[in-house]
């Protein structure tokens, strides 16, 4: 695995990425509890077991080097994490990932989102470069105007509308961001 992988937490203003742990559960229920985060979710958490599979798929998604999930700890509160940020890196394509995001009711409308996914979308193109990463996609479903908002934010901008398919009832929006490649 990459050497830069060992450093699990990054840094952005008063913002702490770093890995979920266990003690993590009731954080991520409440987080659950909002149905904003719940309609946006692939893998919605109902309960305690399902809060504990939920945080081991993450720690061995970042074992597989395939899912990089951050819990997103806003130092200037004081308090737990307050969302998540994701890099997920699959199929038959090393140049291209996914990023995903959800941040809690209360830290919404901070600009804790966007930082939160520059930071992660600045660390996978460093960490990445060697397997020739150079795309990011971010998807939402067409109705989630604040994912839109995110996206251009962190500078991802809208390439592509989506029609409908499971798990998402409505059609979406493929928000793309590209590294600059050298040479290119």
């Amino acid at each position: 695995m990459n050497e830069q992988l060992r450093d699990d937490r990054l840094r952005t203003g008063s913002l702490v990425l770093r890995p979920w742990l266990p003690g993590d559960v009731t954080v991520l229920l409440d987080a659950y509890r909002d149905p904003a985060i719940r309609a946006g979710s692939r893998a919605p958490v109902a309960d305690e077991a399902a809060a504990e599979r939920w945080l081991r798929d993450q720690a061995e998604g970042r074992e597989s080097g395939l899912r990089h999930s951050f819990a997103v700890v806003d130092t200037a509160l004081g308090a737990g994490p307050v969302g998540n940020v994701v890099l997920v890196r699959s199929g038959p394509c090393p140049g291209a990932g996914e990023v995903g995001y959800w941040t809690a009711a209360p830290a919404r409308g901070r600009g804790i989102a966007p930082q939160a996914l520059e930071a992660l979308t600045a660390w996978a193109f460093t960490v990445f470069a060697g397997d020739g990463l150079v795309t990011l996609d971010l998807l939402h479903q067409v109705d989630n105007e604040a994912s839109c908002r995110v996206a251009e934010k962190a500078g991802y901008g809208l390439v592509e509308v989506l029609p409908a398919r499971p798990p998402w009832p409505r059609e979406g929006h493929r928000h793309t961001r590209r590294t600059a490649v050298p040479g290119r």
